[in-house]
């Protein structure tokens, strides 16, 4: 697998990260890496968007986390409001404390695919030497693709089992819990895989 066949289809710095990134996570195969960087690449708008935006309006709130936002009153209160937004949202959950703890927003998502809450942090911490709970912005400026492989390893890895359309929307639906985007995401998968095999 010529890796260099990727150069101007996803960025340099990217690239150079892969080898170390394969090895570790098993992404091995022409099908593996195409999965993974089809899903990275959408999830990340090109492999340029490491933080989670959360600047959302009423009506986003409304439409996008209705269960946490039943009244336009309520998202009025939050619009434009990311830290307070990832404290409500992501509070209470994912190993994340109460809305008060402010780790909602501590924990927000970050990487490449968007590592959440404070049990993936802690579990991705036993994967890199620095300390990513007490500095969790580094899965966002020197992780952002080990983040992503790490959690695609461990959540979707298995579902990689062919190159077809099928399996591109199974995995679509492990890392994004839906089909969001899957013109683009099979657009990507083909042309990775096609200069992969």
């Amino acid at each position: 697998m010529n890796i260099e066949k990727l150069k101007g289809h996803i960025p340099d710095a990217v690239i150079a990260q892969l080898p170390d990134t394969i090895s570790k996570f098993a992404l091995d195969t022409p099908v593996k890496l195409a999965h993974f960087l089809a899903q990275a690449g959408h999830e990340s708008g090109g492999f340029k968007v490491v933080n989670e935006n959360l600047n959302y309006g009423a009506k986003g709130l409304l439409s996008i986390f209705k269960k946490y936002f039943p009244t336009e009153a309520k998202a009025k209160e939050y619009e434009r409001k990311p830290e307070k937004i990832a404290n409500l949202v992501y509070g209470g959950r994912m190993g994340n404390g109460p809305e008060a703890s402010g780790e909602g927003w501590k924990y927000r998502g970050r990487g490449y695919i968007q590592l959440t809450g404070k049990d993936n942090y802690k579990a991705f911490d036993a994967v890199v030497p620095e300390d990513i709970l007490a500095n969790p912005d580094l899965v966002a400026t020197k992780y952002p693709l080990l983040s992503a492989a790490w959690f695609f390893h461990k959540n979707c890895l298995k579902k990689c089992v062919d190159a077809s359309d099928i399996t591109v929307t199974a995995v679509s639906k492990c890392v994004n819990g839906g089909t969001i985007g899957l013109p683009d995401r099979l657009k990507h998968f083909k042309e990775y895989h096609n200069l992969l095999s």
